[in-house]
């Protein structure tokens, strides 16, 4: 495949956070580099206080790393052009093109988004000039009515680059058809028309039994299921939103038990995702602990970095 001008896109955008986005993505930009297709991850704008450094000592965000690396390139600050870094409920340090740039409240921010607009659609534009398709990432919920008039991550994005939109759903969630249903319901006929279909993330089970469920869903929005990708752990894109280490509840440690840490779950929490390979390290549990509570029958208490 070779790039003539400006490179194609495929959208990926989702019913909410921490569907699975991340994740197929990456798988995408993997069988496109097995193939023989030279592409790119691109997500216009993340929110998260985990982040990466690429080889030139910018910052931006740590799933498009790893998409690039799936994709067999360098990251590069281009692929992840805007990083916002939450530092209280109401503001966040912004960083642009993998430099901090302000500290801005959300109204701050808000003023400024047309120019943070055309930052991204320029790095988009430099993306696909370089290579022969972009894989775009949608942030959270593309159907975020509040949200859509200023959006410029997901369908706005899309729309930009001409890009066919694939609507992820997380089955393990529940309610996957309200999900999917839902979210249609919420977008404006130009940006339904752009949905081409759906993936339908983390199912459990025999996947036969949700036969008549993707049937169901093509003909109520006349749009095809691409797949269902089945229940995973194997594999593991370090999570952006903090909502995957939401924790509401004391935990309960007993003795007997594997050595337990707790890591206490600071409001700002920053790239907790270093706390990985303790969580995958099958000879001691891992907690992120949100309430107060005893903590005498852990083996260790961990303080992050916020």
């Amino acid at each position: 495949m070779k790039n003539n001008g400006s490179a194609p896109c495929i959208a990926v955008l989702g019913t909410g956070s921490d569907v699975g986005k991340s994740v197929i993505v990456t798988a995408l930009c993997r069988i496109f580099q097995k193939k023989g297709i030279h592409v790119a991850p691109f997500k216009a704008q993340n929110m998260s206080n985990n982040s990466g450094v690429t080889p030139e000592g910018l910052e931006m965000g740590r799933a498009q790393i790893v998409q690039a690396e799936a994709a067999g390139i360098p990251p590069h600050v281009d692929m992840n052009p805007i990083l916002l870094k939450p530092t209280s409920d109401i503001g966040s340090q912004v960083v642009l093109l993998g430099k901090a740039v302000a500290n801005s409240t959300a109204m701050e921010y808000h003023t400024k988004k047309e120019a943070l607009f055309k930052e991204s659609a320029a790095a988009l534009d430099r993306l696909r000039k370089a290579y022969d398709l972009v894989i775009i990432e949608g942030a959270g919920s593309c159907a975020e009515v509040n949200l859509m008039p200023h959006d410029i991550v997901n369908f706005r994005m899309a729309a930009y680059a001409d890009a066919p939109v694939i609507l992820v759903g997380d089955i393990h969630r529940g309610g996957i058809f309200a999900q999917i249903i839902g979210t249609l319901a919420c977008l404006p006929a130009d940006h339904i028309e752009r949905v081409i279909g759906f993936i339908i993330n983390r199912f459990r089970g025999d996947i036969r039994l949700f036969q008549d469920g993707a049937e169901w869903i093509e003909k109520r929005t006349n749009k095809r299921v691409f797949g269902v990708l089945p229940w995973y752990t194997h594999f593991v894109i370090e999570a952006e939103d903090s909502v995957a280490i939401e924790n509401p509840k004391p935990v309960s440690v007993s003795a007997t038990d594997k050595p337990a840490i707790a890591v206490i779950r600071l409001p700002h929490i920053s790239n907790f995702t270093d706390f990985d390979p303790l969580s995958d390290f099958d000879q001691v549990k891992l907690y992120f602990i949100e309430k107060v509570q005893d903590l005498s029958l852990f083996a260790a208490v961990i303080l992050p970095g916020s």
